[in-house]
């Protein structure tokens, strides 16, 4: 039973301690691209296209694979 507890809090603890990391990254608005034609394959492609939109980066979205710009809010 003690094995049982020392288990269930380690994970607790764990999962606490990843949520604190990703909030501290802040922010990330996206947005479809505009100039990207076609489906998204590669995320650097798509990165590449946005740069030139000026967002800081770009990745591949969705069922139909659209190229979807982002940036820190």
């Amino acid at each position: 039973m003690d094995k049982a507890r020392f288990g269930f809090f380690f994970m607790l603890l764990i999962l606490l301690s990843s949520q604190m990391v990703v909030q501290t990254e802040g922010r990330h608005c996206e947005s479809k691209s505009h100039r990207f034609k076609g489906m998204c394959l590669s995320k650097h492609n798509c990165a590449s296209v946005c740069h030139l939109e000026g967002f800081t980066g770009g990745k591949c979205r969705g069922f139909r694979r659209r190229c979807f710009c982002t940036r820190h809010c």
